[in-house]
């Protein structure tokens, strides 16, 4: 299951990749249709919708990865441009509804980047205060810190449902694996893109 932004603002709001598979270099990957329609039935917010994927590339960008190390493990493809908690939230609960009545084990992975376009250390210091709620597992912390500092992450729902999700398991806090910019690839850090990996220990 992966979740992202949707940054066109093309199609719904909160949108559920509805068919077989999608296709990247590394061949087809099967689309788990059964727990798509399942999140559309038990959610209020989320509906089938492929044209908020036809442009986006927060989703795509993971799926290489996910093939090259996993091989065909299924996916479901949900974008979301409503970022609100609510809208995360619903998502988290969902998933651990379907987890809980259907035995279905999601892996939620959630993408984001962080802090957008200002200088390095302002970048690290901003993206290090919406870590501090991700550890903390504190969604709307991270929506308080995001509107009060101005910290330009793209797709805060996307972490806050991979947190209430992990609230409902009663999952183990998670694990920051890798905090980094882009200047620290680039060399170039007056003008950068902060960018986090976090693991949350399956339960």
């Amino acid at each position: 299951m992966i979740v992202g932004p949707n940054h066109n603002g093309i199609g719904l709001g909160a949108a559920v990749y509805k068919g077989d598979a999608w296709e990247t270099p590394l061949g087809l990957i099967e689309v788990e249709k059964e727990v798509a329609r399942l999140i559309v039935e038990y959610t209020e917010y989320y509906s089938f919708d492929n044209e908020a994927h036809v442009y986006e590339h927060s989703l795509e960008v993971q799926v290489p990865f996910l093939q090259y190390i996993y091989g065909n493990v299924p996916i479901v493809p949900v974008t979301v441009y409503v970022q609100t908690l609510d809208v995360a939230r619903d998502l988290g609960s969902a998933l651990a509804r379907i987890r809980e009545e259907n035995g279905v084990d999601i892996v939620l992975l959630a993408s984001s980047d962080f802090n957008h376009y200002e200088p390095h250390d302002v970048t690290v210091e901003k993206d290090e205060l919406a870590l501090s709620k991700i550890m903390e597992l504190d969604d709307e912390g991270l929506y308080k810190v995001i509107e009060e500092y101005n910290i330009t992450m793209c797709g805060p729902a996307a972490a806050a449902a991979l947190i209430n999700y992990a609230l409902k398991l009663n999952a183990p806090k998670p694990v920051l694996l890798k905090h980094a910019t882009s200047g620290d690839i680039t060399g170039e850090k007056d003008w950068v893109v902060g960018y986090a990996s976090v693991k949350f220990p399956h339960p």
